[in-house]
């Protein structure tokens, strides 16, 4: 009897050991740095030039084979340049003082934009609304900022926009930490985000009661969770691409959830909010998906439509309306996806709006498609996000 429970014993070490290193090799496929690659040699006899051969690319710079959270949909364009906004684009950095007894603790670089545009009679008294973008992963928070051109709408509309940027210290990728438990229940990057919005709030004229938030794939997952966790600071929140929430905690189940969604999970994390905030105010809340997004596929967005109504605590008898926008003519000078709408309404107000992108993968819709994670053909996801933004302030 003893030698087959050995066997038996061995094969499940054996098997624990490979499943290990599968999974060691997909979490440094997906998340570890990136991988330079070769030069290849030059055959037969080497021919004179009369320029300088180019260098390679850096490994720093290089794009991933797979990245986890956004896949460019092909290798940029040469980028014509456009003339800035013509606002202030202002760098600086958040800093938590040190507790007593305790070395200072890590600081989040972000980056700001205000309007050139004189303030309108309701913004000298009351402020400026702040937009807060956060970008998805391989991403800067400028690259975000250019890709999305909401800069200038912001110039337009009269918003100061703040970029927090994930630092490569604390993620080799950029990528926010929506998939650590930690995170979700209001920890790590939370707080730095949060202070740097207190910040910016504090010196600058701004609206404490249009304060927005929004972002991309990870930075959609961490918008998600940082308006969660601090609902009382935000009117509304947008999310683009993001994972649901609640779920992953590890890298393995990260990339599960993009697949996926968290079924099991979806109820039970907003139930858990709700539990530790009974007296939750509500998170009017807009949702764009691409439905042939392969990255964080649109499984998620589904799901993120049950975690919205559950924590908007959406009656049985709320008003759903539903309407399909048509597309432009393929090969066109302006290109444009059809796209599905549904608005979920109480009262005279939208809690939900929902727009399902067809043909749109995993990238910002209406974007400057010269830069990575960015689809040129409409609808134009900054304008939409405005544009419900609109319609929202915090009591």
């Amino acid at each position: 009897m003893v030698k087959p429970a050995t066997k038996w014993l061995r094969g499940l070490l054996r098997a624990g050991k490979a499943q290990q290193r599968t999974a060691s090799k997909l979490a440094k496929v997906l998340f570890g740095p990136v991988p330079a690659k070769p030069t290849p040699k030059p055959r037969g006899k080497p021919v004179a030039r009369s320029r300088p051969t180019p260098r390679a690319r850096p490994a720093s710079d290089a794009l991933p084979a797979l990245a986890p959270f956004a896949t460019p949909l092909s290798p940029p364009r040469v980028r014509k340049r456009t003339a800035p906004p013509p606002g202030k684009w202002l760098a600086a950095h958040y800093a938590p003082l040190p507790e007593l007894g305790q070395l200072p603790g890590r600081r989040l670089p972000y980056f700001l934009y205000l309007p050139e545009k004189a303030p309108s009679a309701a913004m000298r008294s009351r402020g400026r609304p702040l937009l807060v973008m956060l970008h998805g992963c391989e991403q800067s928070a400028t690259q975000f900022a250019e890709g999305t051109r909401m800069n200038r709408l912001a110039e337009r509309k009269g918003y100061a926009v703040l970029y927090p940027q994930q630092s490569l210290r604390s993620h080799a990728r950029r990528c926010w930490k929506w998939y650590d438990k930690l995170t979700q229940e209001g920890g790590g990057d939370v707080r730095l985000i949060v202070g740097a919005i207190e910040q910016v709030a504090a010196r600058y004229a701004i609206d404490r009661a249009r304060i927005y938030i929004c972002g991309i794939s990870a930075g959609a997952g961490m918008a998600h969770i940082v308006a969660l966790n601090h609902p009382q600071l935000f009117a509304a929140l947008g999310l683009h691409s993001g994972p649901v929430f609640g779920a992953g905690h590890n890298l393995i189940g990260a990339l599960g959830v993009m697949q996926h969604g968290a079924a099991a999970r979806a109820d039970a994390a907003i139930d858990e909010v709700l539990a530790r905030q009974p007296a939750f105010p509500g998170l009017p809340t807009i949702l764009l998906q691409g439905l042939a997004d392969k990255v964080v596929r649109p499984i998620n967005q589904t799901q993120l439509v049950r975690q919205s109504v559950r924590v908007n605590r959406m009656p049985f008898d709320t008003v759903v309306t539903a309407q399909r926008l048509p597309g432009g003519a393929a090969g066109g000078r302006n290109p444009a996806h059809a796209y599905g709408l549904h608005d979920y309404q109480v009262g005279k107000q939208v809690l939900l709006r929902v727009a399902q992108v067809e043909h749109l993968e995993h990238a910002w819709s209406g974007g400057d498609a010269s830069l990575p994670f960015n689809d040129k053909a409409k609808p134009d996801a900054s304008k939409m996000l405005l544009d419900f933004f609109a319609g929202h302030r915090r009591r």
